[in-house]
Formats: structure tokens, sequence, C-alpha cells
């Protein structure tokens, strides 16, 4: 901590050095940040990407009430106790978000689910969900960005635009930065782009495959024939927009590294195929360790939700649209997942954690979730459409910023946040605490067969 003069004033700085910005998946944990005291302000964050820099520099603290049931100011005890009554009364409740949470709370969340039989669902369901379901049926061929950096001499991102989604991904991991192994950096790598059409990711490729829409997993099954020895179809130009002589190459070229990476996106998993399409890339992946060294790995979007993956996984053996209302986990996406329950009009009470389906789930859903139907409760860091409309809306601090904890980056490495400074609401991990207990102990006075805190 430091004073300074500026503008005739004395500011009172502190400085956080390796400070994780929690905005995507990659989740930096080598920023410098530069906290104004005294307006509670983060003033610089050195070494952020642009939208690092947007995380940091446009935190504001809101001059907000931390709780409201039907917009009037109330205590955080009123806000929980209402919250708690609204999901054990309820008959198909459902919890939906956890993807900008700390682990710490996100684990608080299963024996609230489990003691109200509910529905636990995270943002994956509307995002890498297909990917979450390709695992369970073939596998992740998995890795670190840490290896990646050191070893990989092919790198090729498949549905994705990481130049704008990921900005550091490049620099710090991927196709850029010397490695152990790889001393050179981008020159001794080989960097393929496969997407629909030119974006500024296609820029740093060596090779840019322009695959049709919709025709990811003929082109991968294609390629997975190939690396097999089998002939390359004459005709695959005309069914994938990719020529023979290119495939063909592409092959070679993955056979032939030393050490091979596929990252991919929503491109893969948001498209005709979905978990298909997953699936078959990380098969491709499996095929190609028969010749070398080959993994596979999603690019995830929010900061934490791969923890959110992580921890409803090692609790109920799924990662996402988990079922309790038998009293054991049960996943079935589809059914289960938080779109298709709103969109149905199925849920009676919805609890939305760091979420904001208000403003982009689809209008059924909407409608539904804004009902008299659905007891709305929102837990977020700021005001949004869900949290204007909720039944019950409590403000909480920001993880990262406000708060520590831990949080998973893409390639499943837990990372430790330093809080920058505190803020006068609560914690996400304070406030599911609490409520976790209130549940808890409504359920055992309602004699629910499954309230045992087993979780705790």
């Amino acid at each position: 901590m430091s004073s300074a003069i500026k503008d005739n004033s004395i500011v009172n700085e502190k400085i956080i050095e390796d400070a994780t910005c929690t905005f995507c998946g990659c989740c930096c944990d080598d920023i410098t940040l530069t906290v104004d005291l005294d307006k509670k302000v983060i003033t610089k964050a050195k070494d952020a990407c642009v939208l690092g820099k947007a995380w940091f520099l446009n935190h504001v603290i809101e001059d907000k009430p931390i709780a409201r049931i039907d917009g009037k100011e109330v205590t955080l005890d009123e806000a929980i106790e209402e919250a708690a009554q609204n999901l054990i009364d309820a008959k198909f409740p459902i919890v939906y978000g956890l993807s900008d949470t700390i682990c710490e709370a996100q684990r608080q969340v299963v024996p609230i689910v489990d003691d109200i039989g509910g529905t636990i669902d995270t943002t994956t369901s509307v995002c890498h969900g297909p990917s979450g379901m390709a695992f369970q049926g073939v596998g992740e061929p998995s890795m670190t960005l840490g290896e990646v950096k050191n070893r990989a001499d092919f790198v090729m991102y498949w549905g994705g635009n990481p130049a704008e989604a990921h900005p550091r991904h490049f620099s710090r991991y991927a196709v850029t930065p010397k490695g152990m192994f790889i001393p050179n950096g981008k020159d001794d790598r080989t960097v393929v782009i496969v997407d629909v059409r030119q974006t500024k990711t296609a820029g740093v490729a060596d090779i840019f495959v322009q695959v049709k829409p919709g025709k990811d997993f003929e082109l991968l099954w294609i390629l997975r024939g190939a690396v097999k020895g089998i002939e390359v179809p004459e005709n695959v130009e005309e069914i994938t927009g990719v020529s023979r002589e290119l495939v063909i190459d592409l092959v070679n070229k993955m056979k032939n590294c030393k050490y091979g990476v596929i990252f991919f996106g929503m491109g893969l998993t948001m498209t005709r195929g979905r978990h298909f399409n997953s699936g078959a890339l990380m098969a491709l992946a499996t095929d190609l360790n028969e010749f070398t060294h080959f993994v596979a790995k999603p690019a995830r979007g929010h900061g934490n939700v791969t923890g959110a993956d992580n921890v409803v996984s090692w609790q109920t053996g799924y990662p996402f649209g988990v079922n309790f209302s038998r009293g054991y986990p049960r996943f079935n996406p589809g059914e289960f997942t938080t779109v298709d329950t709103l969109t149905r009009g199925e849920a009676d009470a919805a609890m939305i954690i760091a979420s904001d389906p208000v403003a982009n789930f689809p209008k059924p859903a909407i409608d539904h979730l804004k009902s008299d139907k659905c007891k709305l409760i929102s837990i977020d860091t700021k005001q949004t459409p869900t949290s204007e409309a909720a039944h019950v809306s409590i403000q909480t601090s920001t993880y990262g910023i406000n708060t520590g904890g831990t949080v998973y980056r893409m390639d499943d490495v837990p990372i430790s946040l330093r809080p920058a400074f505190d803020s006068p609401f609560p914690g996400d991990l304070e406030v599911l605490t609490k409520l976790r207990k209130r549940v808890n102990k409504l359920a055992k006075e309602k004699n629910r067969p499954y309230a045992t805190s087993k979780y705790i």
C-alpha cells in the first residue's frame, strides 16, 4: 500500500500482483492491479487484455439495496427466509447459472437442490453442454494449457474465435509463446483455423479451412477415416467445401506432428450435430494418438463455468441438467435443462445465480420466468433484467475483485483469487451458505426424506 500525490491530493493506492481476471475461461492470473482505496476503484490493470481491462476498470460499487422483495428493500435475512420458503414450497424448483461465482459457493448449491427435490443446471447447458455429453460417450483426451505452451507444435482452433473471445489465448498459451520444447514460438508451430467464415482469428492461421455451414461432422468423419488409412472421397469438396488436397495435407501434418491440440468452440456445439460434432472431434484426437500425442479441449467462455461443471460433477456425477425429484441425481438434457423446463412452463420456482436468462433466453422461457406461475429468485453481483424481474433479489460482491476463492481455468486447473478491495455487499458463499442451512432446516421440519445434509 502506498500514498501518492495526484492533482494536489493524496491518493491511497494498493498494488495487487498476480491478480486473476475472471472475465473469460483463460482466467489469466498474472495481472497487476492498481487500486484507489479512497474511491474503491481499480485504476490500472497491467497485462490485462481489452476484455480484462473492461472487467476491472469498469467495476463500480453501486449504491443499491443488498436485498429486495418485490422491489421493496428488506434485510438479507428476510430475503433468505423468503427465498428458502419459495424453494421448499415449490413442486418443481430449478436452480440455474453458477458460472460467475467461486467453487466454494457452487458447492453449497447441490445440497440445496437435493433438499428441495429440484433441478440444478449451469450455463453449460446453453453453450458447451453437447461437449459434456460427448465426454461421457467418447472420453476427453485432455491436457493443461501449460503443456500446450511448452510442447504443442500443431495447434488447431475449430468453430471458435479466440482473437475476440479469449484475446490472450494466443499470446499466453497456444500460438506465440516460447516453450520448453518450442523455443521459437510461432515459428515452431503449425496453426490451423477451421470455421465457416473468415474471422479475426483466421489472421494468425498458417492454414485456414473454410467448412460449409452444418458440415463439421462430415469433415471430422472424413478426417477420421483418412487417419485410419481410408481413402479421402473424390467429392469431399462438394460435401464439406474443403478440397481433397487440403484434407490429405492436413491429415499428414496432424499425424506427423510431435504434440497436437484442438481447441473447439460453440461453432461446433451449437450447430447441427451438437454432441455428435464434439464426440467426432475428440474421437479424431483419440485416433491420432496411435501415431503421435494429440489432445482436445473446449474453449470455455465464462470465468468459472469449468468450475461449475467440476463441482456439480463431483457432487452428483453429472455436469449440468441434474434432477433430484426422486431423491437421487438424474441427468437428462432436454428434459431437465433450464431453457426446456421454462419453455414448457414446468418450473414453479427458479433461483438464478450470477446469470441473466431474462436478457437472452427464448421468449417463451422469459415469459414463464416473469409470470406469476414462477417465483423468481436472483442472486447476482449487479442489477440485470433478471434481478429487476425477480420476486426476491439479492446483490452480492464480485468474485476476483471483492472476494477470494477458487476458480477453474478452461483446462480444469484450479486457481486462487486475490481480491482487490472489500465490498459492502455479501459474497455468494455467505449468502448461499445461509440459504443452504435455512433450506435444510425447513426440509427437516417438513420431514423431507432426503434432507440429510450429506454434502456439507
